[in-house]
């Protein structure tokens, strides 16, 4: 499957909205406007004017839905979660070279919030997954103890953890020590 910067750049920022909500361990990473527009920063999301309490409120609301798709057992719970979040966010794709980057399109209509921009580009994303029969992809973490949301890139799709160095590893560490311990029994 090809995966072109832009999308690439959606879906780095959609896991990374995903999994900055609330959970029995961790705090909102997005609790305030300024955490917002550190977001938009760090993923470089164009054409947004200055960040409100109401954009804080609109991107909280489309980060669930978001979850939702990551959580959908099948391609068809997913394609309407996708269709809801795309129409909701009045895409008009638009072929646009700024900042740099060769021509790419961009989902959201000029002067969307960073809501609906989000909503598009990023529900765009995951859309090619769904039409390329890919859904699978869209996985949450497999740790006991981690339910972190990630897109399986790997060749053959044998990606079961949200960061092999954390989750990972802390997993086989602990199946390594129980092995251990069962032999010296």
């Amino acid at each position: 499957m090809l995966i072109t910067h832009d999308t690439r750049c959606a879906l780095d920022a959609v896991v990374d909205l995903v999994n900055s909500a609330p959970d029995d361990e961790t705090t909102d990473t997005l609790a305030d406007v300024a955490s917002l527009t550190d977001f938009v920063r760090k993923h470089e999301i164009s054409d947004v004017g200055v960040l409100s309490e109401h954009d804080l409120a609109a991107v909280h609301k489309i980060r669930g839905r978001f979850a939702g798709i990551f959580a959908a057992d099948d391609p068809r719970t997913a394609a309407a979660l996708i269709n809801e979040l795309v129409a909701a966010a009045g895409t008009t794709p638009r072929l646009t070279d700024h900042d740099g980057y060769d021509w790419h399109v961009h989902y959201f209509a000029p002067g969307a919030s960073v809501a609906d921009h989000l909503a598009a580009d990023c529900g765009m994303a995951l859309a090619f997954f769904v039409v390329a029969g890919e859904q699978e992809r869209l996985r949450r973490c497999e740790a006991p103890d981690c339910r972190r949301a990630f897109v399986d890139l790997s060749r053959n799709r044998s990606r079961r953890y949200c960061d092999s160095r954390t989750c990972g590893n802390r997993l086989h560490v602990a199946a390594y020590r129980a092995r251990r311990k069962e032999a010296a029994s």
